[in-house]
């Protein structure tokens, strides 16, 4: 599990306050700003057999910002994946919103989910809250309360998040910027952690390596490369509980 940055760390974060708004105005002028690629709420795979049904939910990186095609991106890559590996037909319910935080998907997105009986939650949200300096009881507040939700609408399935990537490694980010957000990232991280255990969800290993190719061109969301990654392993961790397999940890 990710360790909960030392006190001190966070306070100086607060102290960095000013330095995150100057630096941070600065980013945002100079980033390209990326649209979602068209997204038919929908995707899978046929096959024989009993479909495995999923429901892919979160922030941008759920709606596939940094590719050019839905296929190219998480929601269109897992699917395929598992298809692949399981032989099963795949079929997946894309939710994804730009600039998303737990709140938000919390009130205005899961409630219009249709009640369907997934299988398997994927669940890609934190790193806007990260980014938009909520508390770590803040975010205990929202993120554990979506969980909640999801399990109240969706009983049957099983929830798993994604964890929030380390934002000091993000190319965006210049110094000191990436320090404060990674501080912030990693305090996230932590408080998302320990709520998937005691809420009944699932929290794997980080699922794709913060290197150059697999950012996109804004430098801070994945790029094809990097959601081909982070599905791959999400779909061999399936794939794993489907065999029986214990969850790590």
């Amino acid at each position: 599990m990710t360790p909960r940055p030392p006190a001190a760390a966070v306070l100086l974060t607060w102290i960095a306050l000013p330095v995150y708004v100057w630096q941070g105005l600065g980013v945002r002028r100079r980033t390209r700003r990326m649209a979602p690629p068209a997204n038919p709420g929908h995707v899978g795979h046929a096959g024989a057999g009993e479909p495995l049904r999923l429901l892919i939910v979160g922030d941008s990186s759920a709606a596939g910002v940094g590719v050019e095609a839905i296929e190219q991106s998480f929601a269109g890559h897992l699917p395929a994946m598992l298809h692949a590996i399981t032989g099963r037909p795949v079929t997946a319910r894309i939710a994804g919103m730009n600039s998303a935080t737990a709140a938000h998907i919390r009130d205005h997105v899961v409630p219009h989910i249709e009640p369907r009986d997934f299988h398997y939650i994927a669940l890609n949200i934190g790193t806007n809250d990260a980014k938009n300096f909520h508390s770590g009881r803040r975010f205990k507040r929202d993120f554990g309360t979506l969980l909640y939700t999801l399990k109240a609408r969706f009983p049957a399935a099983t929830i798993i998040w994604s964890g929030v990537l380390d934002m000091k490694d993000m190319p965006a980010l210049p110094f000191p910027l990436n320090r404060i957000l990674g501080v912030r990232s990693r305090l996230i991280d932590h408080v998302g952690r320990v709520l998937c255990q005691e809420r009944g969800a699932l929290a794997p290993a980080p699922e794709w390596r913060p290197l150059a190719g697999n950012f996109s061109a804004d430098g801070f969301h994945a790029s094809q490369d990097g959601y081909r990654e982070w599905a791959a392993n999400l779909a061999r961790y399936i794939a794993g509980l489907e065999a029986g397999d214990a969850p790590p940890g």
